[in-house]
């Protein structure tokens, strides 16, 4: 088996850094388009109605769970990597960023991973449900968007430190 390079490693790391923008980007168009509707419980009941609210919803979930786990399972271990970290689990590798001042907070991380499966599995089980979950997604959305730029900045840094060296 061939062993990986720190030059290949940091190719990937570049690569991620560029996809999680572009997915921050998209989950923030859609949050905004989303907020400015005003969900309320009417709203998610009108669900099956108006497909255009539906379609919506569709996207925030697909982008909010895209960029959660690109974030999370593929851009966080590449970045400890690169940083000559021992990765583990997703919980140690998330207390590591959360230790390093990536994240605010492993344990938020977890919650918007539960948050994430809700949004899925109580789409067509519970208006009530669904909105309470699809209100934190949208507050949550922004601590997402901020880790990608938290990410983005510490990779800038790290790659300029070993520039100067």
């Amino acid at each position: 088996m061939k062993q990986i390079t720190q030059e290949e490693r940091w190719f990937l790391v570049n690569q991620l850094v560029e996809l999680t923008k572009k997915e921050a980007r998209h989950l923030k168009l859609t949050t905004n388009r989303l907020k400015a509707l005003h969900p309320d419980l009417k709203w998610v009941e009108a669900l099956e109605e108006k497909i255009e609210y539906a379609e919506m919803l569709d996207a925030f979930v697909s982008r909010f769970s895209r960029l959660q786990d690109t974030l999370g399972d593929k851009l966080l271990p590449a970045l400890l990597r690169v940083s000559l970290e021992k990765t583990g689990s997703q919980l140690d590798n998330l207390l590591k960023a959360e230790k390093m001042d990536w994240i605010s907070s492993a344990e938020s991380w977890i919650e918007i991973r539960s948050l994430r499966n809700k949004l899925v599995h109580e789409y067509m089980d519970s208006a009530p449900d669904l909105l309470q979950a699809l209100i934190m997604a949208i507050k949550s959305a922004e601590l997402l968007i901020q880790t990608q730029q938290n990410f983005t900045q510490y990779t800038a840094q790290l790659q300029q430190a070993l520039l100067d060296k």
